[in-house]
């Protein structure tokens, strides 16, 4: 039975995830905690594992109750409040002097920092893990979690799941009483191509990525709605009648007319 086997949310942009049992849907369209805090630079625009490869030497962990965030750096630990307005300048000077860039902390409750602003969670299923974790000698399916950093995992179906959600006539999905909509495949950036532990790339990732992903390219996906093979992972929209409702772990998927 499809399900959704797993949810996982990135408090801070760039950071560690952290997975949930439910997830509230937030008026934007996203998913609770998910992005709620990023670090933008002096102009403005968020920094994270694009820019800056440091980021993996960073280890993470987030209370949302409290909304505190645990940072272990190579040589200590740091604490930070960051929903008060002194916990998030605190934030924004240690995080400037580690990676040697003027950082401030943001915040949005309202649909976080998401990539995309006016789209929702990102969607893979547990085979398309397994299948691209195979592709390479040193990459677990953890592992491939970790890199491709999705918020919605479904199980119970096949690999490459996903891709049938966008182009012509695309159907969506349920969950838990909310409807997904498929929005557009996911380009893929640098930060894959890392180990998630030591951020030193996986030789020939990209190539041997788009190599294999032509050659798995499943026939129930529309061609013509990728624009390359570096491509894995669907960006979903919630509509906004099913804001505020919530989905779980354990939820059955149902695929509906799009």
């Amino acid at each position: 039975m499809a399900h959704i086997e797993r949810l996982t949310v990135y408090p801070v942009k760039a950071l560690d995830g952290m997975d949930r049992e439910e997830s509230e849907i937030l008026p934007g369209g996203t998913l609770a905690f998910d992005r709620e805090f990023a670090l933008h630079d002096a102009d403005g625009a968020a920094y994270n594992g694009k820019q800056a490869a440091a980021v993996h030497d960073l280890s993470t962990a987030f209370e949302p109750a409290t909304r505190g965030l645990t940072v272990d750096a190579p040589d200590e630990r740091q604490e930070f409040a960051l929903g008060t307005e002194d916990g998030r300048a605190r934030a924004g000077a240690w995080f400037s002097d580690f990676f040697g860039v003027d950082l401030t902390v943001v915040r949005d409750t309202d649909r976080g920092y998401v990539d995309r602003r006016e789209m929702g969670p990102s969607v893979i299923s547990t085979a398309t893990l397994e299948t691209v974790a195979s592709w390479f000698a040193d990459v677990t399916v953890d592992g491939a979690r970790r890199r491709l950093r999705a918020n919605i995992e479904v199980g119970g179906v096949p690999a490459f799941w996903e891709d049938r959600f966008v182009g012509a006539d695309a159907p969506a999905f349920e969950a838990g009483g909310v409807r997904i909509e498929g929005v557009t495949p996911c380009g893929r950036c640098v930060v894959p191509e890392r180990d998630p532990d030591t951020g030193e790339p996986t030789p020939e990732f990209r190539e041997q990525f788009v190599r294999r992903r032509r050659e798995t390219f499943p026939d129930w996906a529309d061609r013509d709605a990728f624009d390359h093979f570096y491509t894995l992972m669907l960006i979903a929209r919630i509509p906004e009648r099913d804001r505020g409702k919530t989905i779980a772990v354990g939820d059955e998927v149902e695929v509906v007319d799009g």
